[in-house]
């Protein structure tokens, strides 16, 4: 037996909840597990029935779907398959736990989702929304001076390489020279605007 209650707020975090047997599970488990796997597969499926998402565009996240969500769920598990995991039993670690979840969550708010759709469409729209912040953050910080982009350009220029003054590719020549010694001779007759120097080890 699974209930859930669900609303959504104007917040950016995800509150959530979880029982089984009337128990609080402080530490989730594989119920929670299948309610956040459920969920985010009924809102990609109702997003691509009604076409809000594309067959070229990616599914939303878990946490793009999720994104404002306060919800509780009650579970009850006969007592011969309930299995908790830790010495505190407050995470839930019965593996049928997740697929039953997982299955009673995504086609039941499938079908409230098409049933509503006025709503649905403005949840899946708040959802792109967050994704598409999401995507700009990421973007951000690959960017940024600690970013992984930087720091990639970082590695590629570091060592003993010259670059050229010029950022264009496709008329920029990289020459490879052996040897410390040749690399300082070829630095000082390179044209600096498109020749970059190498020197390797020999």
């Amino acid at each position: 037996e699974v209930e859930v209650a669900a609303q959504y707020n104007d917040g950016y975090t995800e509150n959530l909840l979880s029982f089984v047997n009337n128990v609080r599970t402080k530490d989730g488990g594989s119920h929670e597990a299948g309610m956040r796997s459920g969920w985010t597969k009924a809102f990609n499926e109702y997003a691509r029935k009604v076409g809000l998402l594309k067959e070229r565009d990616k599914n939303l996240e878990g946490t793009d779907v999720r994104e404002g969500l306060s919800a509780v769920i009650s579970l009850r598990v006969p007592e011969d398959l309930l299995q908790f995991e830790g010495q505190t039993k407050e995470k839930l670690g019965t593996p049928e736990a997740r697929t039953i979840v997982d299955s009673i969550i995504s086609e039941q708010l499938g079908y409230y989702l098409m049933e509503n759709g006025d709503f649905g469409k403005m949840l899946i729209k708040k959802s792109t929304q967050a994704r598409q912040a999401r995507e700009a953050a990421r973007k951000a910080r690959d960017e940024s001076p600690n970013g992984k982009r930087h720091k990639k350009h970082e590695r590629l220029l570091s060592g003993k390489l010259t670059p050229a003054q010029s950022k264009n590719a496709a008329k920029n020549e990289l020459f490879l020279v052996e040897g410390d010694s040749a690399g300082g001779s070829a630095k000082h007759g390179r044209n600096r605007k498109f020749q970059a120097i190498q020197p390797l080890r020999g």
